[in-house]
This record gives C-alpha cells, structure tokens and sequence, in this order.
C-alpha cells in the first residue's frame, strides 16, 4: 500500500506557503491620482445624469494619469496575499520589500482618503490585537472585495493551524 498526503484542495498544502490573490496599487495610491481624483469629483452638478467635471476634466488631463499608471507598473508595488501573509513586493524583479503575517492581523480597516472615491479606491490598514497599526496597502481599487480575501485567509488559517495541532496532540508518541 503507497501512503499519500491528502490535501483539502489541489495544489494546496498547510505547510507551503502558496500565492492566492495578487493586486497592483490604482493611481489613486499616489498623491497625483488622488489630486486629479479630486479634480473630477469637485463639480457635482449634472447633465444628462454625468457630473459636469467628468465632462470638463478628464479628457484634457489624461496623459499624466497614464503616464503615473505607466510608472506604477514599471517601478510601484505589487500586493500579494499568500496562505501565511501579505506582502509587498516590487512590480518588476523579486525584492520583497515588506510583509505581516495572517496571524497577526486581528482587523483590517478600510479608509478612504480624498480623491480616492473616484477611483473606487481606499487604503487597507491592517491592525494587531492590541490596536497597532502594522501595515498599509496604499490605493487599493474595489478595497472591500480584497479586504474580505485577507480575513477568510487569516480565518482558514487559524482553522488549519487549530486543526494541525489537534491531529498532531493524537499522535502516538514514537510513532
């Protein structure tokens, strides 16, 4: 009889750490996106059901969001989230520049700051259990979708560790 590891899921083992989800900052995690954010948001008077300032605005400034859009692919972040962490790495190369991991993460707050908005944009800030800010993700688009794929991380996380543990604490000693 051949003895096998059985994984929950394909690919998948509770002892490697496996890339799950990874994301790029938006311009709006730059103080020029979020200038120009603000600058299509600040007529709110509509026609047609558009914000004027979309009409006035965008179209004559469109070269300096691509080119920092352009700029953050080449030389920004990336965001990956891993089965034991979030990270930060360099767009191009593989330099690591910072991380936490899931299991001290307690929250992850969403904060939005001006100029986002238009963007669908926020930062993700990541709290300990006793309220210390450890890390942010600057200029995440759509925020909450890639906030609740931290916390069902960090929860199957702690399923598995909990669930490891008890399967270990069975084992014969010796065996």
């Amino acid at each position: 009889m051949v003895a096998s590891t059985v994984q929950a899921i394909s690919g998948v083992s509770a002892d490697v750490e496996n890339e799950i989800q990874t994301i790029y900052p938006s311009i709006a995690s730059t103080g020029i996106g979020r200038m120009l954010g603000s600058l299509y948001d600040s007529i709110p008077l509509k026609i047609c059901g558009i914000k004027l300032s979309y009409l006035l605005f965008p179209l004559p400034t469109h070269p300096l969001p691509l080119a920092v859009y352009l700029g953050l692919k080449v030389v920004g972040p990336r965001y990956i989230l891993t089965n034991r962490a979030v990270q930060i790495w360099n767009s191009l190369g593989n330099q690591m520049q910072s991380q936490v991991l899931i299991s001290d993460i307690a929250d992850v707050v969403t904060v939005q700051q001006p100029g986002q908005d238009f963007y669908n944009a926020a930062d993700l800030e990541f709290y300990d259990a006793s309220g210390k800010r450890l890390f942010t993700l600057a200029g995440i688009a759509r925020p909450e979708a890639f906030r609740q794929a931290i916390l069902k991380t960090r929860d199957a996380r702690k399923l598995v560790s909990a669930s490891l543990a008890s399967i270990q604490a069975r084992q014969p000693v010796g065996a």
